[in-house]
């Protein structure tokens, strides 16, 4: 029960720090004008540590789903 507790508030986690992520071009966005901003600098500290933050959460995320994975083959 902890795990899909856990599952679901790293999903919802996860869908945050994705979406506060600045989009780097050459998508969608691009094709309806949103690509007209020219980025001058490189990633600041915060974007790093923003990465980084997603990383971790992401790993912890498939970890969840692993640990829950092995818990039902266990149970049946």
């Amino acid at each position: 029960m902890g795990f899909s507790i856990a599952l679901i508030v790293f999903s919802l986690l996860l869908m945050l720090l994705v979406l506060m992520h600045k989009g780097k071009g050459g998508g969608l966005s691009d094709m309806f004008g949103g690509g007209m901003q020219s980025s001058v600098g490189g990633s600041s500290v915060a974007e790093r540590n923003l990465d980084r933050i997603t990383i971790v959460v992401g790993l912890l995320w498939f970890a969840c789903i692993v640990v829950l994975g092995i818990l039902m083959k266990i149970n049946n």
